[in-house]
């Protein structure tokens, strides 16, 4: 092969990013890996800060904005077209690697497929392996070259599975290490000090708004009517999951709430809040490292949680309470989310100041314990495996 500093052509690599953090964390790689091989193409699936990091998007994120096993049944036909036309695409452009972020039960799949084409694989963010369905380590020893892990509790468990690992971190953490006051992020938003300010994150896909808008629209109003002064943030992922959020507004009759609905910018309305309540997922991640007192919810179809509650080796599933390996974040999951639930257990939360200075605390050990430059390690990563694939990095 030539060596890639003398290619006139690019040096392709594909990307496949699932949701909205994904979508982060893909940006992150590839500004690193081009600081560093500024040849590098990167394509495939992306979402817009994948795209304005200079990723060409041949499909949006969107396509795969899905979750749960009966929730993904109904799409199954068009994931599975959409799995073969990349890899199809993929190995017609010559990719030297393909790097999965995230979206395992898609990627996964698609990784194997290419490892057996002699392309380099690469996974960004170990599967929970850690809290459910252990067993598929033997499958991603068959889809993967090397996997990025972002938890430092990770390496060891693909250590001893004998697949290449490296840690590292996540860049919110790094990000937080800088984080400004409360009071910062209110003047931004122009927010009262002193008046109750709750986020709600619903989650970034739109299958997440369908089944949690309403229900968070439903709790401001309980939160409002209890605290008339009460402000309530809302940062939303991509334009149709606005839509869609605005549209729950309208027909619930909400449009008096004090609501914000940000294009984005999570962390500022985390930073700005007292307490948020928050979708099941890496925002749960994000609001740790925001400092942001929350409880998680999550529902999902009847069928997708029985499945996956038959499978669970840990008692929770929220990011904040793995880390702490013990219940610090209330979780409400299935028939417990309800407005009832959530609206007591948010203002609970917000009147018991002791118990949030407490967890601000201990997210920010959380903050320290992550806090290594991702952008960096993921490059180092990600140039040795295209050196191994006989490219000169």
């Amino acid at each position: 092969m030539r060596d890639a500093n003398l290619r006139s052509d690019p040096l392709t690599i594909g990307i496949v990013a699932g949701e909205a953090s994904g979508d982060a964390l893909a940006a992150t790689l590839i500004q690193a890996v081009r600081a560093r091989l500024p040849q590098a193409r990167f394509v495939g699936v992306a979402g817009p800060k994948m795209e304005a990091a200079g990723c060409i998007a041949w499909y949006p994120l969107e396509m795969l904005s899905v979750r749960g096993f009966v929730e993904v049944l109904s799409r199954l036909p068009q994931l599975v077209l959409l799995r073969r036309a990349l890899a199809r695409r993929l190995k017609a452009e010559g990719a030297l690697m393909f790097i999965g972020v995230d979206a395992p039960d898609f990627n996964l799949g698609l990784e194997a497929k290419l490892k057996r084409a002699h392309v380099r694989t690469v996974h960004f963010v170990s599967p929970s392996i850690w809290a459910w369905r252990r067993g598929r380590m033997a499958g991603i020893r068959r889809s993967v070259h090397r996997m990025l892990a972002l938890f430092p509790f990770e390496p060891a468990l693909y250590e001893a599975a004998g697949v290449p690992v490296t840690f590292v971190g996540h860049p919110l953490a790094q990000e937080a290490a800088g984080i400004g006051s409360r009071r910062e992020a209110r003047e931004q938003l122009k927010l009262g000090i002193a008046q109750p300010v709750f986020a709600l994150l619903p989650g970034s896909r739109a299958s997440e708004l369908d089944m949690h808008g309403d229900l968070l629209l439903q709790t401001a109003a309980a939160l409002f009517a209890a605290r008339p002064d009460a402000r309530f943030l809302v940062p939303l992922a991509t334009r149709p999951t606005r839509d869609r959020f605005e549209a729950a507004i309208y027909r619930l009759g909400l449009q008096q709430l004090p609501l914000t609905l940000l294009y984005g910018h999570a962390t500022e309305a985390l930073r700005a809040a007292d307490v948020a309540l928050v979708a099941s997922g890496t925002a749960t991640l994000e609001a740790a490292l925001a400092r942001c007192p929350h409880v998680i919810f999550y529902r999902v179809n009847a069928l997708t949680a029985r499945i996956v509650g038959s499978k669970l080796l840990l008692p929770w599933v929220g990011l904040p309470n793995v880390l702490a390996g013990r219940f610090v974040v209330p979780e409400l999951l299935q028939d417990d989310v309800t407005v009832e639930n959530l609206a007591q257990a948010a203002g609970n939360l917000y009147d018991d100041t002791v118990t949030r200075r407490r967890l601000e605390a201990l997210f920010a050990g959380f903050a320290a314990s992550l806090a290594v430059e991702t952008g960096g390690l993921a490059a180092d990563a990600v140039t040795a495996e295209l050196r191994a694939a006989g490219v000169a990095c």
